[in-house]
């Protein structure tokens, strides 16, 4: 049996979700009046807080803020597997200089996150603050028109095709004899750490794993998509990326994979809610072929 893969590689910010238009007025005031853009501001603001308290609380950014990296796997080679269950971070002496001991102390650092990160908030937050984030999840999503919820469903539908062929895994699609995986990664401009708090609070985790979270902050991304070519490659492997910067769009192109530029003003064509995998499957047969568009239209939900 044939097999193909469609790697979708996203942006987060102003893509995924949006923040720091909704912080400086941009959003609001693209709409002419019909939003109050001071409620935007305030938003934006509390979201803005709500990240850097969970960072630094629960996820060492005050300790590795200047050590970011571009994902979390980069040390791993430096972690000999000790058991953290009582493990005291505060008192181990991390930080410079950036010899191969603080590099161990890094990747223990690192692999308390990705353990964190699989378990999602509910574990560490207590009841007060899931309320509070839910709440502000809530209000946000209906003052953006639901682009919030919209980007998510999207996700998930490029994860795993039309249900009702997915497989168990929910990765793997079958169709004739061909199967398909599909696989969400995301590449942000912003630091690593704060990256993934977001995706967790904006309802990511479960459908981008924490290994598939790239940080191009010192990298660029280019050399992000290039490490994302050599993990996935193959003959039978399709690219598509999605944002809404000229650096994923230049490196798109250096790459030679189809582009989708979104754009969060009212009347762009590429927004939330609108853009759905069955638009993406047109990118990718633009850059990949016709039958390829064929296979996507099949497993683009609803079909």
């Amino acid at each position: 049996m044939d097999q193909k893969m469609n790697v979708y590689i996203w942006d987060m910010d102003e893509t995924l979700i949006l923040l720091k238009s909704l912080i400086n007025g941009t959003y609001a005031e693209a709409f002419n009046g019909s939003k109050n853009v001071q409620t935007g501001v305030e938003i934006g603001k509390m979201w803005e807080d709500h990240i850097l308290q969970i960072c630094d609380d629960h996820f060492f950014y005050e300790q590795v803020e200047n050590c970011n990296m571009p994902y979390l796997d980069v040390m791993k080679q430096y972690d000999d597997g000790r058991d953290l269950t009582d493990y005291d971070f505060s008192k181990d002496g991390f930080g410079p200089p950036c010899d191969d001991l603080n590099k161990r102390k890094l990747a223990y650092r690192h692999r308390s996150i990705e353990q964190k990160y699989k378990k999602g908030l509910h574990s560490i937050l207590d009841q007060d603050m899931i309320k509070s984030w839910s709440e502000l999840y809530d209000v946000t999503d209906s003052y953006t028109d639901m682009w919030f919820s919209a980007a998510k469903a999207c996700l998930e539908q490029c994860a795993v095709g039309n249900r009702d062929l997915a497989s168990s895994s929910g990765t793997a699609v079958a169709t004739n004899d061909t199967i398909f995986q599909h696989v969400n990664i995301l590449v942000t401009s912003g630091s690593l750490i704060p990256s993934l708090v977001k995706c967790l609070l904006f309802g990511l985790g479960g459908l981008i794993p924490s290994e598939n979270v790239y940080s191009s902050w010192e990298v660029g991304k280019l050399q992000c998509f290039s490490w994302i070519k050599e993990r996935f490659s193959g003959p039978k492997v399709q690219f598509c990326v999605i944002g809404d910067g000229w650096e994923e769009c230049e490196a798109a192109e250096s790459m030679r994979w189809p582009f989708v530029k979104i754009d969060p003003r009212p009347s762009s064509y590429h927004r939330f809610p609108g853009l759905t995998p069955k638009e993406l499957g047109h990118y990718l047969s633009v850059v990949y072929g016709e039958s390829d568009s064929k296979d996507n239209d099949r497993l683009a939900p609803g079909n």
